[in-house]
């Protein structure tokens, strides 16, 4: 919990500080005043709000007991096994199978899947996949993480600003500076992303979740299939959904492009290798 808050910390002020440097370059003066005013604003809504920033770029929406009986019924039983709070329950329309946690703790904690999950795995299996989003709500790195994805979203936004307020003396285009902040501003979104979130992660929510639940072979399989489904089905790679992707249990792009940028997931044959593992298979 230590080490999360830190890093949070540390990515809210080189934040700011990003916002401060580009508005002292841009705007002299006044843009530094401006900047700074940004700044605390774009921290505040980062730390606050940067759960409903990932479900707003999924297009989430919460649900019911009625609506997602089984849901309910595997997250309610594992919140209890584990004595926390139950989380918020959210459905994506994405047909892409894939789930994440995000919230800055247990209590404001919210946990979605996508509606192409709730298609693909049986019953154990969704609840291999509830227990890792869990056990990421427990090992307290859902705050960095859904931070980290918040700060990337202002940061590509930060671009698109450049491209407008960084024109050329002519006002004829975008010019040298605002070119050039777009083509810097997006890699230094994802590199943050990178140096906050780290592989292993993903490796401590499997085996935690698997703890939790009692069955790793299940959540192996379920990997399995979101690997194969993520790969038939793979989400456009938009500034918002890149911005979000690092929370998910599996990469949702196909792998090339600028998405890759932000990918932050260990190998899955490794995560269904360490869960087998831990089933008492050897290889």
């Amino acid at each position: 919990m230590h080490h999360n808050g830190l890093r949070t910390a540390i990515l809210l002020g080189g934040l700011s500080a990003l916002i401060l440097a580009v508005g002292g370059w841009l705007g002299g003066g006044t843009g530094l005043q401006l900047a700074f005013v940004l700044a605390m604003a774009s921290s505040g809504v980062a730390y606050f709000f940067s759960d409903r920033i990932a479900l707003s770029a999924m297009r989430a929406r919460q649900v019911s007991e009625v609506e997602q009986p089984m849901l309910y019924r595997i997250v309610r039983e594992l919140s209890n096994e584990a004595r926390q709070p139950m989380p918020r329950l959210y459905i994506s329309p994405t047909v892409q199978p894939n789930a994440f946690a995000t919230g800055r703790s247990p209590r404001q904690a919210a946990v979605c899947v996508t509606y192409g999950l709730t298609q693909l795995l049986n019953p154990d299996e969704m609840r291999g996949v509830l227990g890792h989003e869990l056990s990421h709500v427990y090992n307290r790195d859902i705050l960095v993480s859904s931070v980290a994805g918040a700060l990337a979203t202002m940061i590509t936004w930060l671009s698109y600003v450049a491209v407008f307020f960084g024109g050329s003396d002519d006002d004829e285009g975008p010019g040298f500076v605002g070119a050039l902040l777009m083509m810097v501003l997006g890699p230094v979104a994802a590199g943050m992303v990178q140096m906050a979130i780290s592989r292993t992660r993903e490796f401590q929510a499997d085996e935690s979740g698997a703890r939790l639940t009692g069955d790793p072979l299940a959540l192996a399989s379920a990997l399995r299939k979101i690997e194969m489904g993520a790969r038939r089905l793979p989400l456009p790679e938009n500034s918002r959904l890149t911005s979000a992707s690092h929370m998910m249990i599996a990469n949702p792009f196909s792998g090339s492009g600028f998405g890759r940028l932000f990918s932050t997931h260990p190998p899955t044959a490794e995560r269904v290798a360490r869960l087998e593992r831990m089933a008492g298979y050897r290889r």
